[in-house]
């Protein structure tokens, strides 16, 4: 193809009748744009009225999700308390019953024995039993006892008396 000088020439009467035309072009933009600016003002309020309640159910729903999360670890926490509470019923259970079992007329009895005497028939007896006697002496019949024992029997009653006078213990005494 040839390129033909009339071609600029044509380029050029096109582009000046466009310039010429282009204020009309304008002030009719204007006019639609400034109804369109007004049109899009309504439908801005509109809109922002319209997902109003949907933002505020989103917001509500965070925060109903937040509080759900509250209240499962405030229930975790107190199952671990009330697990606690129950360990801590057993124990004082079991600490009454085994305080029950030195009760009555065998404290009595090892109360007038003398220290040497008791110590080899309390040594004999069954661990438990031996340490529940003890507690209930006096503190100085019961060192008394506990210094007759063998070192190795007497460490044990010892050491199951204070587990028995400890809250924080929550097992077997034994």
């Amino acid at each position: 193809m040839m390129k033909t000088k009339s071609s600029p020439i044509l380029r050029n009467i096109f582009f000046l009748g466009a310039i010429s035309l282009a204020p009309a072009f304008v002030d009719q933009a204007v006019g639609q744009q400034s109804q369109t600016e007004t049109l899009s003002e309504a439908e801005i309020r509109q809109f922002c009225t319209g997902i109003a309640d949907a933002a505020r159910d989103q917001r509500y729903l965070l925060q109903r999700q937040e509080l759900e999360k509250l209240q499962a670890d405030i229930d975790s926490r107190i199952a671990v308390l009330e697990e606690r509470r129950a360990e801590y019923e057993d124990w004082l259970s079991r600490r009454n019953t085994f305080m029950q079992q030195a009760e009555g007329q065998l404290v009595e009895i090892y109360k007038n024995m003398a220290a040497d005497a008791a110590a080899p028939q309390l040594q004999e007896t069954d661990v438990l039993l031996a340490a529940a006697i003890i507690m209930k002496l006096p503190a100085r019949q019961s060192s008394l006892i506990l210094s007759e024992m063998e070192p190795q029997k007497a460490a044990e009653v010892a050491q199951i008396m204070s587990r028995a006078s400890d809250p924080n213990t929550s097992k077997d005494p034994s």
